[in-house]
């Protein structure tokens, strides 16, 4: 499977507006957005669509798209990406960042020869869960068509007739889980000689599942003069050691110092102290029925176990509220059947065990309830990120029982180097240890 050296290949499709290059104060605005770049030499952000200089079919996409100007990380990102560099870029989740490689892959495709018979594509973007390779293959539906670069997303759990069928008739991008993209890659079906644009999505997620082999496998297919670009909401040493590996004078970009652990601020994060479970289910009955961000847009539930999904589904049910799970023990089928209606709005409220923490976008995501608690700061991090995203606000509410203790410091420790400290709530479940003090607590937005 090893791929051999092609012609050269430009990737350097920059062009500075006027705009940007008349601008003096661009460090101001980096410190007041909170965006460092690890190279002085990088190229100056953008600040509204135009000034990125896109295809005049992309920039009216974005135009029309709804959003304003582009977000922090995408301001700094696309001169980077569209000079040909190799990135790294940590933000949190719902920081606009599959646009801060898709756009920039479209450029460069449109700039290479077309596709022959035979070809594999010409950009690579690699995802750690199905549910997140349909996300991004649906920015690049959107923003793709206008200039006819086809995609087709290559993943596990669902027969590969229909994915085999787009690989054979040619496509420019593919979205693919490791797994499924190497029995493709074996079976023949496709090759990466063509491979110019290789991109690493939630390189860190990637890591937790063992994906590091078959990334290795990937890449050594790929050219070694590729473009390549990494996205990791956390800084780990092993995906550090990676990028390391895998890129090339990489430029890192950061927003909020994203190597730091923190939850997104645009999220009102909420801690409630219960008794036991029953308290706990009376607690979330009460937030059901009074929270106007629960009633305003769609929420998720977090649970522990998949049992515990099937059961408030159940309770959800008993109230009149329409829910439905999301779970490992779910087929393909289910899980895409369970999301099509979320997102839909058939049913408002989806119930899930942390397969749905990441890689989930849902615009209208308002409340997210943890009803049971993370097992860690950053399972945390990523499902409060499914609320409040592209920029919009919402909150987050966490149920803690004594027997939470532990990850409750985990939370405290992170959030006192937030902009608002650790809520009182949050404070006392850390400061129990298995200690409490009898009747059920609780603090609304759990501030001092």
């Amino acid at each position: 499977m090893t791929t051999h050296h092609s012609a050269p290949f430009e990737k350097d499709f920059y062009q500075q507006h006027p705009d940007v290059a008349a601008w003096r104060d661009s460090d101001q605005w980096r410190r007041e957005q909170r965006v460092t770049v690890s190279d002085r030499q990088a190229p100056k952000p953008v600040r509204t669509f135009l000034e990125a200089a896109f295809p005049e079919g992309i920039t009216a996409e974005l135009e029309a798209s709804g959003f304003e100007k582009p977000t922090p990380i995408q301001s700094q990102a696309w001169p980077l990406a569209l000079s040909g560099r190799d990135v790294i870029g940590l933000a949190g989740t719902g920081s606009g960042k599959t646009l801060c490689f898709a756009l920039p892959a479209l450029v460069h495709i449109l700039a290479q020869d077309h596709l022959k018979p035979g070809d594999g594509p010409i950009a690579m973007f690699l995802a750690p869960t199905r549910e997140l390779a349909l996300q991004i293959k649906s920015e690049c539906d959107k923003f793709g068509s206008s200039s006819g670069v086809k995609n087709t997303a290559v993943y596990g759990g669902v027969p590969k007739g229909p994915q085999q069928r787009d690989l054979g008739h040619g496509v420019e991008i593919v979205i693919a889980t490791p797994g499924r993209l190497l029995d493709f890659m074996e079976e023949g079906v496709t090759n990466l000689q063509r491979c110019t644009f290789l991109v690493l999505d939630e390189a860190d997620r990637m890591m937790d599942f063992g994906f590091e082999p078959q990334l290795r496998r990937v890449v050594e297919c790929v050219r070694p003069d590729r473009q390549t670009l990494m996205w990791s909401a956390t800084w780990p040493r092993e995906v550090q050691s990676l990028a390391r590996e895998f890129l090339s004078d990489a430029v890192l970009v950061q927003v909020n110092n994203a190597a730091v652990l923190r939850a997104t601020e645009s999220v009102d994060q909420r801690f409630e102290l219960c008794g036991d479970e029953q308290s706990k289910l009376a607690t979330f009955y009460d937030i059901l029925a009074n929270s106007a961000a629960v009633a305003s847009g769609k929420a998720i539930v977090f649970c522990e176990k998949k049992r515990g999904c099937e059961a408030m589904v159940g309770h959800l049910q008993r109230r009149g509220v329409a829910g439905a799970s999301l779970h490992g023990d779910k087929s393909q089928q289910e899980r895409d059947y369970a999301l099509q209606q979320f997102r839909q709005g058939a049913v408002r409220v989806l119930v899930a065990t942390d397969v749905a923490g990441r890689g989930l976008d849902v615009r209208d995501v308002t409340a997210v309830i943890n009803f049971d608690a993370p097992s860690s700061a950053e399972d945390y991090v990523h499902r409060v990120g499914r609320a409040g995203r592209a920029g919009a606000t919402g909150v987050a509410y966490t149920l803690l029982t004594p027997s939470d203790a532990s990850v409750a410091r985990e939370l405290a420790n992170m959030l006192r180097k937030s902009r608002h400290g650790v809520p009182s709530a949050l404070q006392r479940v850390a400061d129990m240890g298995g200690r409490y003090d009898d009747g059920h607590r609780r603090w609304g937005n759990g501030r001092k």
